[in-house]
C-alpha cells in the first residue's frame, strides 16, 4: 500500500480557485485523485483545472455558492455524473465579513457566517456520506482555524463558526465512524492568502506575528495541503474526530 496514494479516488474541494483550497486540490491531483474544483466564479476555477490538466491530472470545475443548498446539490450531482463516485470531501470555503468586536456584530452577519461556515459543511457532508457509508470508506475534512481554539478580539465571530465546525466534525466522526467514514479538521494558523490579507498586510503586524511564531514565518497554502493529503489518504486511515493544527508552533507558546 502506498500511504499517500489517491489513485482511483474522487475529491470535491470547495473554495479551491485560490489559496489553501487550490493547494489542496493540486496536491490531491498529483497524488492521483480526480478533483472537482469549486468556487463562486467560473474563470478562476477553470484556471486551476487547466493547471492540473497540464500536469497530467484530471479535474473539472463546478461553481457553487456554499450558502445555496441547491448549488451544493448540483456540485455533488455533477461530480457523480462525471466520475460516478465521491471519496473525499474538503469543506474549505468560508467567509469572514466581520472584523472586530463581537459587541458590534449584527444578527445578519452572525446568521450569514453560520450558514456559510457551518451549515454548508453539514449540508455537503450529508450529501456525500450515504455512498461513503455504503462503501465503508470515505474522508471528510473541514478547514477551520486556530481561531477556533483561542480567543481573538479581531476575528472572534470567525472563531465561533470554526469552533462549531470542530464540534460538528467530532459528532459526525462518532456517528459515521462505525461505517469507516472519517471526519477531521485542519486548523491553520495565519497563512499568506488573499482571504487573510487583512491580518498580515500591515508590515508591523506581520513582523509581530512572525516574531511570536516559533518557526518565525507565516504559513503558505502548501503547508496546509500536506495535512489534507494525510487525512484523505491511507496514511490517515486511523485518524478521525480530531483537528490537526498547522500553525508554525503558534499555539504551543
Amino acid at each position: 500500500m502506498k500511504l499517500f496514494d489517491l489513485s482511483g479516488k474522487v475529491a470535491i474541494v470547495t473554495g479551491s480557485s485560490r489559496g489553501i483550497g487550490r493547494a489542496i486540490a493540486e496536491l490531491f491531483a498529483e497524488a492521483g485523485a480526480k478533483v472537482t474544483i469549486s468556487a463562486r466564479n467560473q474563470g478562476p476555477c477553470d484556471e486551476v483545472v487547466d493547471a492540473i490538466r497540464q500536469k497530467g491530472g484530471e479535474a473539472i470545475a463546478v461553481t457553487a455558492r456554499i450558502s445555496d443548498q441547491a448549488q451544493l446539490e448540483n456540485l455533488v450531482a455533477k461530480t457523480r455524473a462525471e466520475w460516478g463516485r465521491i471519496d473525499i470531501l474538503v469543506c474549505n470555503a468560508a467567509i469572514n465579513p466581520h472584523y472586530g468586536s463581537l459587541a458590534d456584530l449584527s444578527d445578519q452577519a452572525f446568521e450569514r457566517m453560520m450558514t456559510n461556515n457551518v451549515l454548508s459543511n453539514l449540508w455537503l457532508s450529508k450529501m456525500v456520506a450515504p455512498e461513503m457509508r455504503a462503501r465503508r470508506d470515505g474522508s471528510i475534512i473541514f478547514t477551520i482555524s486556530i481561531g477556533a481554539l483561542k480567543a481573538s478580539t479581531v476575528i472572534g465571530m470567525y472563531g465561533v463558526t470554526k469552533a462549531a465546525d470542530f464540534a460538528l466534525c467530532r459528532s459526525l466522526a462518532a456517528e459515521w465512524g462505525p461505517d469507516s467514514v472519517r471526519v477531521n479538521c485542519i486548523a491553520p494558523g495565519l497563512v499568506v492568502t488573499d482571504f487573510a490579507r487583512a491580518l498580515y498586510e500591515d508590515p508591523e503586524r506581520r513582523a509581530a506575528r512572525e516574531a511570536e511564531t516559533p518557526l518565525r514565518r507565516l504559513g503558505q497554502p502548501e503547508d496546509i495541503a500536506g495535512a489534507a493529503l494525510l487525512l484523505a489518504s491511507p496514511a490517515g486511515a486511523f485518524i478521525t474526530g480530531t483537528t490537526i493544527v498547522v500553525d508554525g508552533g503558534r499555539m504551543a507558546v
